[in-house]
């Protein structure tokens, strides 16, 4: 999927802002009366969950691999006079050394696109302070069909809940919550695929 050809139109599609919305409310809730403090987004796209979660914490650095989508993200954050926004052109998993230690990392629909899980939780184990929260928000193992119009999709095609846990078990977390939160409904030839999206927080064990 090229996202920076799909950067443009990413907020026009109200779906995107209603599943945001939906994870941001309770990632939100879980996180009462947690402190204001650092948090990070990977593969934040345009930033629809961040700009939902901003009075959430003192300070949100967003991370993405599409210059696009963090094009778009500086506009909005510029239109809006965001001040504690901080967007970065990034691959966080090559280089995490410009980045301070954070109390929440969270990413929506992102983690199916990145190929080596295991680097993936080192990496949110390494950017989180102790007892920090990793937040992922992502698709119930499916059958390969949720990106079949993609036709080059190379990532995982979602995840089972006892796996997930067992990875985050094998780099340094404890699940401390689990839920489906949302669901896709794609047009199918006699009616509508339904696709299951969960979120699952971890906390850093030390």
């Amino acid at each position: 999927m090229n996202f920076d050809q799909k950067a443009q139109d990413w907020d026009n599609d109200p779906k995107k802002i209603e599943r945001a919305a939906a994870f941001a409310q309770e990632i939100k809730t879980f996180m009462q009366p947690f402190p204001r403090r650092h948090a990070l987004e990977v593969g934040c796209g345009t930033g629809l969950l961040s700009f939902m979660l901003q009075s959430e914490f003192d300070h949100i650095t967003l991370t993405d691999t599409s210059e696009g989508m963090i094009q778009v993200l500086r506009e909005k954050i510029t239109q809006q006079s965001i001040r504690h926004f901080e967007p970065y052109w990034v691959d966080i998993m090559d280089t995490t050394q410009n980045f301070a230690k954070m109390d929440v990392v969270y990413t929506l629909m992102a983690l199916h696109h990145i190929h080596d899980l295991s680097k993936a939780f080192q990496t949110f184990n390494a950017l989180l302070n102790p007892h920090g929260f990793v937040c992922i928000a992502d698709l119930v193992t499916e059958d390969g069909t949720f990106h079949a119009s993609l036709g080059d999709f190379d990532g995982h095609f979602g995840f089972d809940r006892a796996d997930l846990q067992t990875l985050m078990s094998q780099n340094g977390f404890e699940e401390v919550f689990y839920k489906i939160c949302y669901t896709i409904k794609k047009p199918i030839e006699n009616g509508f695929k339904e696709y299951p999206l969960f979120l699952m927080i971890g906390k850093k064990k030390e």
